[in-house]
């Protein structure tokens, strides 16, 4: 069996540029925790294949290239698979869980995130036999008993992004769209982790991962949450957008996450987040500047215990750090601090995956 052919296995579809003037209104200031020293925070990326043709960990001198220019080693290493490859022909080919990937990292102290998606690629909004109903009824329980299997037989801790973004409108299992219903992302969600439960499968550290939302236009929040005994993590995605076309504009750290933070926290008050993925674009601003900035915002979120980079070029965005000498270099010099620990991770053993501490 292959691995899926893209890194960004399910690409973002066109109408998000839609999205971009949507979150264009700004938002108050973050307040620092005060008075407390930082906890310290897993860091790491999504790499894409601009590095050496291909993405990682599917090439893994795509890792060792980042970690170069970042002069320091990744603590997490995030990538994406679809349940399935081409399904034109009504034939699809499933993709198993990725154990060779998964052993590479951890080898090397990082921890894997898989970003796994109930859809087919190449991506599409529309498609009718990856509805959230088709998960609740059942049609795909062989094909998620078997991947939960082989995460029982694998027997290491890894966080498992399921379907993120659920409260946008670009993913085909969005309520909103692909002819999903209210409250059927739940069902969806507890069926697989049903599934993964029943199957032994408990090294699955389960990431609940919505799309900042500071204009409140995305499907609400508390609709979408599976609940505690579901979801081990929360997470936010976010990006500055600079001055791309149809962007809202030049926004901070504190701008792009800071309302969706407070309303994610009143939702699942003792959930660790991660950013799970953000990054810069160079026009509309000093992106060297936002990336040291967001470096020293990020920990003053107190439930914030990860930040992961989006390493990849897409839809013509430089998200990349080495988009310029100015932001790799800020982005090396920034991440250097301890609380961004490195690869130190090899014998991680805790289920669910606790947050970082300091070395004792």
């Amino acid at each position: 069996m292959s691995r899926p052919r893209s890194s960004k296995a399910f690409a973002w579809l066109g109408g998000f540029a839609v999205l971009c003037a949507l979150l264009a209104l700004p938002a108050n200031q973050a307040s620092a925790a005060k008075g407390k020293p930082p906890e310290p925070l897993f860091w790491g990326a999504q790499i894409g294949k601009q590095l050496t043709g291909e993405s990682a960990p599917w090439d893994m001198r795509a890792l060792d290239e980042f970690e170069r220019h970042a002069r320091k080693s990744v603590s997490v290493l995030s990538f994406p698979s679809p349940f399935a490859d081409d399904c034109s022909d009504r034939r699809c080919e499933f993709f198993p869980f990725p154990v060779g990937a998964m052993d590479a990292l951890r080898q090397r102290g990082t921890i894997p995130m898989l970003s796994w998606a109930s859809q087919s690629v190449p991506s599409k909004l529309r498609e009718p036999a990856f509805q959230l109903s088709d998960i609740i009824r059942g049609t795909y329980d062989s094909y998620i008993q078997d991947f939960a299997r082989q995460v029982d037989e694998w027997g290491h801790p890894f966080f498992l992004r399921f379907n993120p973004e659920m409260n946008g409108f670009w993913f085909p299992w969005g309520e909103s769209v692909n002819g999903n219903r209210p409250g059927q992302f739940v069902k969806a969600w507890r069926h697989v982790h049903n599934i993964f439960t029943s199957m032994g499968a408990t090294n699955a550290t389960w990431v609940w991962c919505p799309n900042v939302d500071f204009t409140r236009k995305l499907t609400p929040l508390h609709g979408l949450y599976p609940g505690g005994r579901y979801v081990d993590w929360t997470c936010l995605d976010g990006f500055n957008w600079g001055g791309a076309p149809n962007s809202g504009g030049w926004q901070s750290f504190d701008e792009i996450f800071r309302s969706t933070y407070h309303r994610v926290i009143k939702i699942a008050p003792r959930k660790p987040m991660v950013i799970a993925e953000t990054a810069a674009e160079e026009r509309g601003g000093s992106k060297a500047g936002w990336i040291r900035a967001t470096l020293r915002a990020v920990t003053k979120y107190p439930k914030i215990r990860g930040l992961i980079w989006f390493e990849e070029n897409d839809r013509s965005m430089r998200w990349p750090i080495e988009s310029s000498v100015k932001a790799r270099n800020a982005f090396a010099d920034a991440i250097q601090r301890t609380v961004f620990r490195p690869g130190e991770f090899s014998g991680i053993e805790s289920i669910p995956i606790a947050p970082p501490s300091w070395p004792s």
